[in-house]
């Protein structure tokens, strides 16, 4: 009696050996690459809820809204409007607070000379 049972039905036979792939198309450069494949991946867009959405420089930006939103662009130039008023009322504060500086001087020197101008009259009276 042999001693497999089975004989060599169930053993896999070799695979053969696959092709190597060609490395031809990592050498491409990004315009080629860009014509070999069709691939824009500068310019991907989504739609959302009815708002489109855009990547661009590693962010994602808003295009438009349909909900009453501002888009980008606007809330960028509203972002750079509220910086240069806040700068320009920080400005005026530190103007006002000078003058207020030099109107409490005035006065005070103002008030020193009335004081003398008083003393000076109450002895030329005596």
């Amino acid at each position: 009696m042999p001693l497999n049972l089975f004989g060599n039905k169930f053993s896999p036979k070799k695979t053969p050996p696959r092709r190597a792939q060609s490395l031809s198309n990592l050498h491409l450069d990004s315009t080629a690459s860009q014509a070999e494949f069709g691939l824009d991946c500068n310019n991907v867009k989504l739609n959302l809820g009815g708002n489109e959405v855009m990547f661009e420089d590693g962010m994602w930006i808003q295009e438009n809204t349909k909900g009453g939103g501002a888009s980008h662009y606007e809330v960028t130039r509203l972002r750079k409007q509220n910086q240069q008023l806040l700068e320009e009322n920080n400005l005026l504060k530190l103007k006002m607070d000078i003058l207020l500086d030099m109107l409490a001087e005035t006065s005070a020197v103002s008030n020193l000379h009335d004081n003398e101008l008083k003393q000076l009259r109450n002895r030329s009276n005596r």
